[in-house]
C-alpha cells in the first residue's frame, strides 16, 4: 500500500477525534450557560445548517478536480473554529455560529477522504471504507476520553480546556492535510481516471438508472438515520448525565466505549458482506440499532448502559461504510464525489431535522424520551430498508 493512503487515515482519525471532543464539549458549555436540554438539538442541528445547502457543491468541485483545494479548506476552517470556541463562545449565538463553521470544514474534510476512497478498486470498496470509518472511530473513541481527564469527578467538565484540546487536534488535521493533497488523485477503476463532470446537476440524476436512483436515495435516507442517532447519542448522553447525576468521567468513558464498539464492527465488515450480503446487513443492523437505541431510555444502572452502548455501537458502526459502497458502487462514473456530497447533505438534513424534532420530546417527556423517539426512527428505517430488500428480489 502506497503511503498516501496512511496519511488519508489518520487525517480521517483526527478529523473525528477533534469533532468527538468538540460535540459533547459544545453541548457542557451551552449546559454552563443555562441553557435548557430542550433546546441542545440546536447544537446539533448548527453544526449541520451550512453543510446542508453548500455539500453538493462541495461535491461537484472535488468530481471536477478541485479535491485539494477542498480538503486545505476544511481543515482551515475546523481550526479557525477551534480559535472562535475557545475566546469567544459565551453565548448561545455565538456557540452556534462556531459550531456552523466547525460544520463546514468538517463536511469539506469528509468530502475529499471520501472522493478518494471512491476511487479505488470496485471490488475492494466494502473493506476500504471499513478500514476509512474505524479509522475515523478510533479518534471518536478517543476525543470523549478527554472528558474524564477535565472533568474529573464533577458532573460538568471544564469546557475551556477541551476547546484547546480540540484546537490542538484541529492543527494536526491541518498539519496532515500538507503531505495529503501533495499526491495525486488516483486514477479511477481498472486504471481509468475519473470523468470531469459536465452539464448541469440534472444530469447528474438523469445519467442513473431509475433502478440506481432508488438505491441511491435508500442508501441516504438509512445513512442520515444512523448518523442523525449517533450525533444525539453525543448530545444528549451528556445531558443524561447531568440528570441523573453521573460524573462527566463516566460520561466520556461510555461515549468511548460506543465509539469502540463501532471500531470492531468496521474491521470485518468486507468478509460479513461477502457471507450475507450489503443490503441484508443493512436492514439488519439498522434494526438491532433501534432496539439498543431505544434502550437507552430506560432508567438503567451504568453497567447495563454500557453494555446496550456497546450493542448501540456495533449496529450503527455497520450501516455508515456500507451506505458508502452503495453509492459508490451505483453512481455513475465521475459523480461519485456528487452523489457522496449529496449523501452528506442528507446526513446534514437528518442532523438539522431529527435534533429540532427530538428537541421537542425533551421539553416534556424529558432526555430519556429523546432516546425512545430516535429509536423507533430507526426502527421505521430499517422496516424500509427490509421491505425494498424483499421486493427486490421478488
Amino acid at each position: 500500500m502506497r503511503r498516501w493512503p496512511w496519511v488519508l487515515l489518520l487525517h480521517a482519525m483526527f478529523l473525528q477525534l477533534a469533532a468527538y471532543i468538540v460535540r459533547p464539549a459544545a453541548a457542557y458549555r451551552a449546559l454552563e450557560l443555562g441553557v435548557e436540554p430542550a433546546l441542545l438539538g440546536l447544537i446539533a442541528a448548527s453544526f449541520a445548517l451550512l453543510p446542508l445547502f453548500i455539500a453538493v457543491l462541495v461535491g461537484r468541485a472535488t468530481d471536477a478536480g478541485h479535491q485539494r483545494a477542498v480538503l486545505l479548506g476544511g481543515a482551515m476552517l475546523m481550526a479557525g473554529a477551534g480559535a472562535g470556541l475557545v475566546f469567544a463562545s459565551s453565548s448561545l449565538e455565538l456557540l452556534l455560529l462556531w459550531n456552523g463553521v466547525l460544520g463546514l470544514g468538517h463536511l469539506m474534510c469528509v468530502v475529499g477522504q471520501q472522493s478518494r476512497i471512491a476511487e479505488g478498486e470496485s471490488g475492494r470498496l466494502d473493506a476500504a471504507f471499513g478500514l476509512y470509518t474505524f479509522a475515523g472511530s478510533a479518534g471518536q473513541a478517543v476525543g470523549p476520553l478527554l472528558i474524564p481527564v477535565f472533568g474529573g469527578g464533577r458532573v460538568l467538565p471544564d469546557t475551556r480546556a477541551l476547546f484547546l484540546a480540540y484546537t490542538a487536534s484541529a492543527i494536526v488535521l491541518l498539519v496532515l492535510t500538507f503531505p495529503l493533497v501533495r499526491h495525486p488523485r488516483r486514477t479511477g477503476r481498472a486504471g481509468v481516471r475519473p470523468e470531469i463532470p459536465r452539464g448541469s446537476l440534472g444530469s447528474t440524476f438523469t445519467r442513473t438508472t431509475r433502478r440506481s436512483r432508488g438505491k441511491l436515495f435508500g442508501a441516504m435516507v438509512v445513512s442520515a438515520m444512523v448518523l442523525g442517532a449517533i450525533d444525539l447519542i453525543a448530545v444528549y448522553l451528556p445531558a443524561l448525565g447531568v440528570e441523573r447525576g453521573i460524573p462527566a468521567a463516566v460520561v466520556g468513558i461510555l461515549l468511548s466505549v460506543r465509539a469502540g464498539a463501532t471500531m470492531a464492527s468496521r474491521l470485518y465488515l468486507g468478509p460479513l458482506v461477502a457471507r450475507f450480503g450489503r443490503a441484508e446487513l443493512i436492514a439488519l443492523s439498522t434494526a438491532v440499532s433501534a432496539l439498543a437505541v431505544g434502550a437507552l431510555a430506560a432508567p438503567l444502572n451504568l453497567v447495563a448502559l454500557a453494555a446496550v452502548l456497546v450493542v448501540a455501537g456495533v449496529a450503527l458502526g455497520i450501516g455508515q461504510p456500507l451506505t458508502m459502497t452503495v453509492i459508490s458502487l451505483e453512481a455513475p462514473r465521475g459523480t461519485q464525489g456528487t452523489w457522496l456530497a449529496l449523501r452528506l447533505s442528507a446526513n446534514r438534513l437528518g442532523q438539522s431535522a431529527i435534533p429540532a424534532a427530538v428537541g421537542l420530546v425533551a421539553a416534556s417527556a424529558g432526555v430519556a424520551g429523546v432516546f425512545g423517539v430516535t429509536g423507533a426512527g430507526l426502527a421505521l428505517v430499517a422496516g424500509g430498508s427490509w421491505y425494498s430488500l424483499r421486493r427486490g428480489r421478488g
